[in-house]
């Protein structure tokens, strides 16, 4: 038998119902490998005692046939999701002594269907980076690496801990949030299985709030099975988040293996962009003729204002920011400074609790808001939004699915674009247009480049379809047939 930390989520839900195994095995093997993996720097807060009093109470159900969907599954929950009692830090400074009174719905949901916690997973501060070098608690490092290369990769960014811990057979899965593309792009960056559901499919009542209108939770899984049995629980109407869909939540799981026969796959123009390397090009004409073989029709299509997704966002996104983040004061919780005068006070404790990618998003978002600057900025910016989006409803009149890459490029090395900001912001050309649309998009595992590092390909989906999405990145993960790591360099 596989060792149960190289089991898939549906596997070790199997054997779990089989009595293979019990759950304060499954956990405890998962806890093993979290503390001998912490050269990755995967986790900020590591729940042992939680997971395993949780693991005996699944013990106790599974013996009382009263077992959930999720009974004894041991996941890390991004530390953007607000858990009670266990630190929410959002990786800043900021947030580094917050213990929050209250969960987040999605993870409610989650461990109302009995999953376990093993810990919270580092990202970029408050979710704001592509490559999970922005966090007050350090990098995360990628577990793969490139042939016969020892340099340290990003794991891309901001969810780059949970996508590392479900790649290094860590977490059975991983709980992310996707504003522009972060939880898309660091799954194609370690070869798992990303999904950005339909703005309003999960609530986000509870999540540290980066561009309100943007963020949506999602699942990042080894497989495309477990990340539609992942998703399917995550999901609720929740009259506590006004953006909160109540239409009916389908078993996503039932789509997987669903033929593909007839559909129309979209392959958007705009999306060949100058300079992008042959290794992109040719794993997405794969893409195409896998899908091709498996009787769906592929269309050449046109998404005009996709050039202008890129400045919109970096307007909307800063602009929400500036406005979410006003609340870290000092005053009420979080890190603060003491001073006699309330502004020196403010001033003083922004500087420190906040980074320097933090701080420039901010500075930006405040300048398009400001007088004089809101109309020419901020308001056009809007304007370019509804045109983006009406371009994929457009498109979506006479096709099923979108297929371009997940990123313009594989993993790069750790620094190399951290004093870059306009090299690090066009990581998320790809997948900035799906979050300003509002729509779902999964990144699948396609292939390794030339240096023996993943790529990964990306489907876009009408609002709240994500059943068509799964069955068609099924089709291309059984024609991928993608392998994990082998050598786990990095186990202590």
């Amino acid at each position: 038998m596989k060792k149960l930390t190289e089991l898939c989520l549906y596997d070790a839900r199997e054997g779990l119902l089989n009595k293979d195994f019990t759950s304060k095995e499954l956990v405890l093997d998962h806890i093993e490998a979290m503390e001998s993996s912490r050269s990755l720097n995967a986790f900020i807060t590591e729940t042992p005692e939680i997971a395993i009093k949780s693991a005996e109470n699944s013990d106790l159900r599974f013996n009382k046939g009263t077992n959930r969907d999720l009974e004894g599954i041991p996941i890390g929950v991004k530390d953007m999701f607000c858990t009670k009692g266990v630190l929410t830090s959002a990786s800043s400074k900021m947030l580094s002594n917050f213990i929050p009174p209250y969960e987040s719905t999605v993870t409610n949901n989650l461990w109302n269907e009995g999953a376990i916690l093993l810990g919270k997973l580092n990202n970029d501060e408050f979710a704001m980076g592509s490559s999970n070098e922005t966090s007050f608690y350090g990098p995360v490092i990628n577990p793969w690496k490139g042939n016969n290369n020892e340099q340290n990769l990003v794991p891309g960014g901001s969810s780059g801990g949970s996508s590392a811990s479900v790649a290094a057979n860590i977490s059975l899965g991983a709980l992310g949030t996707d504003t522009g593309g972060s939880i898309r792009q660091p799954a194609s960056f370690t070869g798992t299985v990303g999904l950005k559901p339909t703005y309003g499919r999960c609530s986000r009542w509870g999540i540290i709030a980066f561009a309100s209108s943007l963020d949506q939770a999602g699942p990042i899984t080894r497989n495309v099975r477990d990340n539609a049995i992942l998703l399917k629980n995550m999901c609720s109407h929740d009259p506590k988040d006004t953006t909160s869909s109540s239409k009916k939540i389908p078993n996503f799981e039932e789509s997987i293996g669903n033929s593909v026969k007839g559909l129309k796959v979209g392959i958007p123009n705009e999306f060949f962009q100058e300079g992008m390397s042959d290794e992109i090009i040719d794993i997405w004409n794969k893409g195409k003729e896998w899908l091709k073989k498996s009787g769906a029709e592929i269309i050449d299509i046109s998404l005009p204002n996709t050039k202008y997704a890129l400045p919109c966002y970096y307007i909307i996104a800063p602009a929400e920011a500036s406005s979410n983040l006003a609340r870290y004061d000092g005053v009420r919780f979080g890190h603060s400074v003491n001073s006699s005068d309330i502004n020196e006070m403010y001033k003083a404790t922004r500087s420190e609790g906040f980074g320097d990618e933090v701080k420039r998003r901010i500075m930006i978002g405040t300048y398009v808001l400001s007088s004089g600057y809101y109309d020419a900025y901020y308001l056009k910016a809007q304007k370019v939004r509804s045109l983006i989006t009406e371009d994929y409803n457009k498109v979506f009149n006479s096709v099923d699915v979108i297929l371009t890459p997940s990123t313009p490029s594989s993993a790069f090395g750790l620094n190399e674009k951290s004093d870059d900001p306009l090299s690090m912001y066009l990581n998320d050309i790809f997948t900035v247009p799906v979050n300003l649309a509002g729509l779902p998009a999964i990144s699948v595992p396609a292939g390794l480049d030339s240096n023996g590092l993943p790529l990964g390909l990306q489907l876009i989906g009408k609002p709240f379809e994500e059943e068509t999405i799964y069955s068609f990145a099924k089709v291309i993960e059984d024609s991928a047939n993608f392998k994990n790591i082998e050598n786990q360099w990095w186990v202590q």
